[in-house]
């Protein structure tokens, strides 16, 4: 019995120091963004590269010694496109074209992104309340559209491409967890996530070197390259470390509620710092965002959806 109770709180504490890390993250990556000298695709190169050598150097001292699948080899490579490539730099290109608290918002969309995807791959069976919280949630990514497009004050720093850019985020990601959870059980977190950041830096590589170009390195102040330093240990290496401890010990659904660390985190900082503003229209979107997929996650808790 004690040993369960210590094995759920190493999972809540994992799972909330991960989620605070990618609220922290937000700002991180806005400030680097607002600084200009490092494009969103050098941000992901240094992200990818630095978090590959990371695991792999961490899988000298930690790691058992096992060897992926040549079988599973292929469904890491699309698990890492879907989970690490598409989902960060669609996240990084968003940020410049969205503010701290709507990226947030959106990003709280991976719950029910993840249950439409069940339905259409596995089946499963969405109820009433599973409905009522997308529509709800769908209502208030409409709000946040429509109000960064007809109101030139409070959201008027978020673009509709930026909520696109958001909503290919959750859904890569979530594509990545509805269909991947197998494989992600079946080997190590530092295995698995070493091969998996192996093959994003395969994918980051042919533009890696214009991205690098593009960049202007040797202008970046020293608070902000201290931010990418944050970005790559803590968002990348320290939170994909976490997450799966969680996994390991907690429900899916206990999991799935520390993503709503992240944007309160994300939403405090941003009002402290002056670098965002909350009108009635965001609190409005934010009730039924958090509403919706409150709704999802009680269908799930029983079993319903």
């Amino acid at each position: 019995m004690e040993q369960t109770k210590n094995g759920a709180l190493i999972g809540n504490l994992a799972c909330f120091t991960a989620y605070a890390i990618f609220g922290f993250n937000i700002i991180s990556c806005k400030h680097i963004a607002i600084d200009g000298n490092i494009t969103p695709m050098a941000l992901f190169c240094l992200r990818s590269f630095g978090a590959t050598a990371l695991f792999w150097l961490c899988s000298l001292f930690m790691a058992p010694k096992e060897q992926v699948e040549k079988k599973d080899l292929w469904k890491v490579a699309v698990a890492a496109f879907l989970g690490l490539f598409l989902t960060q730099l669609s996240f990084l290109f968003a940020i410049t074209e969205t503010t701290a608290i709507d990226a947030s918002i959106m990003s709280t969309l991976s719950p029910i992104m993840t249950l439409i995807i069940s339905a259409i791959v596995i089946k499963e069976r969405i109820t009433w309340s599973g409905i009522a919280g997308i529509a709800l949630s769908l209502a208030g990514v409409l709000i946040l559209i429509f109000n960064c497009v007809s109101i030139r004050s409070g959201a008027d720093a978020t673009s509709v491409r930026g909520i696109l850019g958001m909503i290919v985020n959750t859904l890569s990601f979530s594509a990545y967890v509805g269909i991947f959870r197998p494989l992600t059980r079946k080997y190590s977190v530092v295995t698995f996530m070493k091969w998996m950041f192996l093959f994003s830096s395969l994918y980051a590589l042919p533009f890696a070197f214009g991205a690098f170009r593009a960049s202007n390195l040797a202008a970046v102040p020293a608070d902000v390259m201290g931010q990418v330093a944050y970005v790559v240990i803590c968002s990348t290496f320290i939170a994909y470390f976490l997450i799966p401890i969680g996994q390991q010990r907690l429900a899916p659904v206990v999991v799935c509620m520390y993503t709503y660390v992240q944007p309160v985190i994300a939403m405090a900082i941003a009002l402290v710092l002056g670098l965002d503003t909350l009108n009635m229209l965001k609190v409005l979107a934010t009730i039924l965002v958090f509403t919706g997929v409150s709704l999802v996650n009680f269908a799930k808790d029983e079993g319903k959806v």
